[in-house]
């Protein structure tokens, strides 16, 4: 054998290699295929690549975007509270009443998550699907008609784009919906779209379309009723009851039956709801928003300046206002005000206008307040509180009758009714005479205005500028002068400051601060303010008491009969101020006036009543006076108010109660005198009598003897 190796040429290999691709017919074809691979490799990664970067591209635009909005939770209303607890106005800077979702009703819940998005829970904030499904229709229709958007995209479009449908909205909507998914839980998504979306009618928001279509807060929705509302969003006006019962009717069943088909609800909880009639208890706007607008506004004005809250805070935190406010009075006197049978006629561009505040003296509570005549609306310009104009007449027991008795005038003491020229000022009665002298009684009863101001001259201009401050009235320098006797103001007083001064009064001299608000508390009931009884002295209780005598007189017999209540105690004062003396209103003269008032109170009410127009021209001028007008309008309000309240004298204070006990004493003690005086003279007659009779007796026994 030869154990020598096999040799093998050195070219064996490249003998074989055609042989072998001569035995491959598909040689030329793997050859080929190979060639393509590398540009594919290279494609593909240059994809990979390009998709990597937009990718992150993507992600870094999309962790740009600010959805900081969503973290500031939804404004809500403040609730105004009125004297007996209840809610009676919502100040609101939105138009949405925001509710948590476990306040929300499932099945409310799960029919939006039906209708709109039933992939919710599942997909991170897009479905692939849908925006696919969409797409595909868009292209055949050549437009942008379907939405295909989640509820989170929806809840991004109507938070932060605009309504337009372009393909560059549509990739925003896309971002700010897959960062919203990524920062919130998929709950607070959807309770915050369900507070946001339009329902239709004006309303948004869940709680606003539960109380416009069916009365009740959103709590209380029936299943059928839930289907209902989530049917509404995608066309409010096309599906809205309110409009087309028969739409609704239809597009709330395919809402149900789409709840079936998810198995959200049970078959016979279908069949039940589809067999059930839509019933509407629209509220017609009977919300709270925007209720009692000339009080609501003055708990405003008092948040800010005395408490520091800004009218932002106010109209977004939610909280709870109490306030003072009796809802049965208010009601009379914007019913009151209402009528107009009450008011003088005036020209058809500018009606005669009014205002009216009523206060419980004893606490400074302002009970109800109405600002103007006409259409009332918030923010707008509140006559009571914000007008200044002169007072007149019914100044004059604050700024001379008030003070003077505090220097020992009293009812009966005498004052000049004469001519007067006190450096160039020159008074005059309103009936153009004089008398002489008058008593302090009788210059009140009648308004006599040469008594009011000689007085006030003789007690000081100090004297009266004192006791209005102590009433809440701080006039400027520019009304020391004795026309301030007569209500003659540079700048004037308010309906509401007049009340409280009279208030004072009212209460035996104690001066409540009017207020309106009694505390503020968060919606949950933690105190954040307290409003604290602030009372000051304006006088002594013998001296307010005196002067209520004199008002109350005023009242029975004086110029302001008309205010009278029959068996109720009343007292008060009237006051009118003239027309301007200027060429304007020559032609007019005493015939014409430009304000009117009628300040009084009762032993439980205060009330201060303006007449007058906004602009006094020769065209718009008052002929009435405040013991017309305003006095009748002081007596219908407090009939009205008073109707099932006990009448009552006014309280008398213990210094006089004293005193008269006193005066009565001494008088007991001078009758006692009296009498003991008498029986003592009648004794010592009656021993003269007897003595008379024994002499007489002697005498004739001697005349017998002898």
């Amino acid at each position: 054998m030869n154990d020598q190796p096999t040799m093998v040429p050195n070219n064996t290999e490249e003998r074989r290699a055609p042989s072998f691709h001569k035995a491959t017919p598909s040689g030329k074809r793997t050859a080929a295929g190979k060639a393509w691979r590398k540009p594919l490799l290279w494609g593909l990664l240059i994809a990979l690549l390009t998709a990597v970067l937009l990718g992150g591209a993507g992600m870094v635009w999309v962790n740009g975007l600010d959805i900081s909005k969503l973290e500031h939770p939804l404004p809500e209303p403040t609730f105004v509270i009125d004297a007996g607890g209840q809610p009676v106005s919502q100040l609101s800077s939105s138009r949405i009443v925001p509710v948590p979702l476990n306040d929300i009703p499932l099945d409310l819940r799960n029919a939006v998550i039906a209708v709109e998005d039933r992939r919710f829970y599942d997909h991170a904030g897009f479905d692939l699907w849908s925006i696919g499904r969409a797409v595909l229709r868009d292209l055949k229709h050549g437009s942008l008609k379907e939405g295909g958007s989640t509820i989170t995209q929806q809840l991004a479009k109507n938070l932060f784009l605009d309504s337009d449908k372009t393909f560059n909205r549509k990739f925003k909507e896309l971002g700010y919906a897959i960062k919203i998914n990524f920062t919130y839980s998929k709950d607070e998504i959807l309770e915050l779209y369900l507070n946001s979306i339009f329902f239709g009618e004006g309303r948004w928001g869940v709680e606003g379309a539960a109380q416009q279509y069916f009365g009740k807060p959103v709590q209380k929705l029936t299943l059928p009723e839930s289907a209902l509302l989530a049917g509404l969003p995608k066309a409010p006006s096309l599906y809205s009851p309110m409009r087309n019962k028969e739409k609704a009717l239809e597009r709330r069943n395919l809402v149900l039956s789409m709840m079936r088909e998810q198995h959200f609800i049970t078959e016979a909880a279908y069949q039940e709801a589809v067999a059930t009639p839509i019933v509407l208890k629209p509220n017609h706007g009977e919300t709270l928003k925007g209720k009692y607008p000339s009080y609501v506004d003055y708990v405003l004005e008092e948040a800010e300046r005395l408490y520091g809250f800004t009218e932002q805070q106010v109209l977004t935190m939610g909280l709870r206002i109490h306030t003072a406010m009796d809802t049965s009075v208010q009601q009379a006197a914007e019913q009151l005000y209402r009528e107009d049978s009450w008011f003088p006629a005036g020209p058809t561009d500018q009606p005669v206008q009014s205002s009216v505040v009523v206060i419980d003296h004893k606490t400074g509570a302002i009970r109800a307040m109405v600002g103007s005549r006409g259409e009332q609306v918030q923010r707008g310009f509140n006559r009571a509180t914000q007008l200044k104009r002169q007072p007149g007449s019914s100044f004059k027991p604050l700024a001379v009758y008030g003070p003077a008795l505090e220097r020992g005038y009293t009812p009966d003491s005498t004052l000049y009714d004469g001519d007067l020229n006190i450096g160039g000022y020159q008074p005059k009665d309103w009936d153009g005479q004089t008398r002489g002298q008058v008593s302090l009684r009788e210059a009140v009863l009648r308004s006599w205005n040469i008594p009011a101001v000689w007085l006030l001259n003789e007690i000081g201009l100090d004297a009266g500028m004192d006791y209005l401050r102590r009433a809440g009235i701080q006039l400027p320098k520019a009304d020391r002068n004795l026309s301030m006797a007569l209500g003659g103001l540079s700048e004037g007083v308010s309906p509401l400051q007049m009340a409280q001064a009279y208030g004072a009064i009212a209460n035996q001299g104690v001066l409540q601060r009017a207020h309106a608000i009694t505390k503020i508390t968060t919606k949950e009931g933690h105190p954040l303010v307290e409003a604290l009884p602030q009372p000051t002295q304006l006088t002594k209780p013998m001296h307010a008491y005196t002067l209520t005598l004199l008002l109350q007189e005023a009242v029975a017999s004086g110029s302001g009969k008309a205010a009278a209540l029959g068996g109720r105690p009343v007292a008060g004062k009237t006051g009118t101020t003239q027309l301007p003396a200027t060429a304007e209103f020559a032609q007019i003269g005493a015939n014409g006036a430009k304000d009117a008032w009628f300040v009084g109170f009762t032993p439980e009410l205060t009330a201060a009543i303006w007449l007058g127009y906004d602009q006094t021209d020769r065209n718009h001028y008052l002929t009435t006076s405040g013991g017309a007008v305003p006095a009748v309008l002081f007596r219908e309000l407090m009939t009205r108010v008073l109707k099932d309240v006990p009448a009552s004298p006014f309280p008398v204070p213990q210094e006089v109660l004293d005193a008269q006990a006193a005066a009565k004493a001494a008088a007991q003690a001078a009758a006692q005198a009296q009498l003991q005086q008498r029986l003592q003279l009648e004794e010592q007659l009656n021993l003269a009598r007897q003595q008379q009779q024994g002499n007489g007796a002697k005498g004739k026994g001697k005349k017998k003897d002898d």
